[in-house]
């Protein structure tokens, strides 16, 4: 029997070649309307996403035949995860090929930040010298706070052990903290945070998470950086916080205007917040590319092959 596999979306070379040594035939269908899909999904064993389309009840109820679907990526807020349960379709995602570019990236925009290299850089490269205007801060002897300690969260606190500073966590599991992270209660996090990280997933719970009151029961002026989901910060709060100095500078590789598939910000017109973080030389922006680095493209897929051929492994025995 031919075991098929649909590939919505376009990945690294490694997954296909590691699929089709599995025993499986790859179907490509990067540019194949979700209403055309939705005839032929029936024939497939498996589904391979990154974010074109949400996986939705109208999609696992026509692909009757499906036994995992596989997003190449951290997350799995575009599937129903519920009800691909209740159709018994094991979901696989892989945070372990890209943690290191996400704790990479965290890393690099915070030391941007507080040594102000961005707005330096603009300054020399426009023929100014302003040495005064460009006094950083150091990173060591302060307090980061991560929420989150999952496989983002972990990658970004092993980068930070050695420079001196101390790190503490929040994470609804209990037991997380371990070496290189102080599990604490979110309100502790609060009072002692001088950066604050999110490695979150986009659950109800983290929406809009970070708003007007979070950031009123921070105790001290805080850098905050957002590499997980746009939907946990509320920008337009932010930017209050930005504008009274509570917050004294954001790096963010996501916002919360972007569109589900992470291809654009906003649509149509940008948002008065928006302009604001485009103008403020206090905020590094980036185009969701924490993990989107050159091995991580190719870990990602890697990672992906493994737990499929583990998958069928444990359903053949």
């Amino acid at each position: 029997m031919c075991r098929k596999i649909l590939h919505v979306d376009e990945n690294h070379s490694v997954l296909l070649k590691g699929l089709e040594a599995l025993g499986y035939v790859n179907v490509l269908a990067y540019e194949t309307p979700l209403e055309t899909l939705l005839k032929e999904l029936s024939e497939y064993e498996g589904l391979v996403i990154r974010s074109r389309f949400p996986v939705d009840e109208s999609v696992l109820n026509a692909a009757s035949k499906l036994r995992f679907i596989a997003r190449v990526g951290a997350g799995l807020e575009n599937i129903d995860t519920a009800y691909a349960a209740q159709k018994n379709i094991k979901l696989i995602a892989a945070p372990e090929g890209n943690r290191n570019a996400v704790g990479e990236h965290c890393l690099g925009m915070l030391l941007c930040l507080l040594n102000t290299l961005h707005t330096a850089n603009h300054s020399v490269k426009a023929g100014h010298w302003e040495r005064e205007a460009h006094r950083g801060w150091e990173l060591k002897g302060k307090t980061v706070g991560l929420i989150g300690y999952g496989n983002m969260g972990k990658s970004f606190a092993r980068k930070l052990s050695g420079l001196g500073v101390d790190v503490l966590c929040y994470d609804i599991q209990a037991a997380v903290g371990d070496a290189y992270a102080t599990q604490v209660s979110l309100s502790t996090l609060q009072e002692k945070a001088e950066i604050l990280s999110l490695h979150t997933p986009e659950t109800p719970q983290t929406e809009r998470m970070i708003n007007h009151a979070f950031i009123g029961k921070m105790k001290h002026s805080f850098w905050l950086l957002n590499t997980a989901r746009g939907s946990a910060v509320v920008i337009a709060d932010l930017v209050k916080a930005l504008q009274s100095g509570k917050v004294l500078g954001a790096g963010l590789d996501v916002l919360e205007y972007e569109s589900r598939s992470f291809t654009t910000a906003f649509d149509g017109t940008p948002s008065e917040s928006l302009q604001y973080l485009t103008n403020a030389e206090n905020v590094l922006l980036s185009p969701h590319v924490a993990g989107w680095t050159v091995e991580s493209h190719r870990k990602l897929a890697a990672v992906i092959v493994e737990k499929v051929a583990n998958f069928c492994h444990s359903h053949s025995a």
